[in-house]
């Protein structure tokens, strides 16, 4: 891969990993609309594991109080709100990781048209209008049933165009999150998705004759990295202020003027 190509990739990977907006839209694109190779696998993993480190990185404090929260519920079986909380956060990350793995293949062959882009940027940018019109200001508990459905959702976001952030954050909205919160719960259930994923990738990677170039794909880790982390940061400070109707209108105009180039 053309080191520009792979920086810019990387760029939009980290931007638009935990925007609702679907980065696996944004990566596939600049392939199909200005005749740039296919990332390929190494390139998809590389990005994977900076998006990954981007959000341990931001939530390592929040991770951490998490984790010491689950392990002291195990040890005096007497739960918290955080092992509470924690342990709806695992159950809502399961789905994803066998049905990626069971239809990855269908996907990467089957699904990364333009078209299909087109039609999902646009569908779920209206979900995510609506359900954030029909959001509470407060947060109701995470329950088992909740987390599921919003595990569920998760597994949507493996067709191009729908976004994992923006279709968790949709069914998170839908079941009496407040905006901030479901956007807290999209990131922290993206830690164990983009891991499945990026192992997935790797596995792959394993059993192929390919030679990466190491140095362009620690750039791109870089790159998708720092920008995905500032991402993360923007959008927590902004999402109470300006809700999510900016994206909305940007899937929109997005899907739309993909249709328009394509018929």
């Amino acid at each position: 891969m053309d080191p520009l190509h792979a920086l810019a990739l990387a760029l939009i990977q980290g931007i638009t990993e935990f925007l609702p907006i679907s980065s696996s839209a944004h990566l596939i694109l600049p392939s199909k609309l200005l005749g740039w190779p296919d990332q390929g696998l190494a390139f998809d993993t590389a990005v994977h594991l900076g998006s990954l480190t981007a959000v341990i990185v931001y939530f390592r404090h929040e991770l951490s109080r998490l984790t010491a929260a689950v392990i002291l519920h195990i040890q005096t079986r007497q739960p918290s709100a955080d092992s509470h909380f924690a342990l709806n956060l695992m159950l809502a990350s399961l789905p994803i990781i066998p049905i990626g793995y069971f239809t990855r293949f269908i996907v990467e062959t089957e699904l990364r048209g333009v078209e299909v882009i087109a039609f999902t940027t646009i569908v779920f940018g209206i979900a995510l209008w609506v359900a954030d019109s029909m959001r509470g200001d407060t947060a109701k508990p995470l329950t088992p049933a909740r987390s599921i459905a919003i595990g569920l959702a998760q597994c949507l976001a493996l067709i191009p165009g729908t976004s994992r952030s923006g279709v968790t954050i949709t069914m998170a909205l839908l079941l009496g999150q407040s905006r901030e919160h479901a956007a807290r719960i999209s990131f922290l259930i993206a830690i164990p998705a983009i891991s499945g994923a990026a192992v997935i990738k790797l596995w792959d990677l394993l059993h192929t004759s390919i030679t990466p170039d190491w140095f362009v794909l620690g750039i791109a880790t870089g790159v998708a990295g720092l920008s995905a982390y500032f991402c993360i940061v923007i959008l927590l400070n902004i999402v109470n202020k300006i809700g999510y109707l900016p994206f909305v209108i940007y899937r929109i105009g997005l899907g739309s003027l993909l249709l328009w180039m394509i018929y």
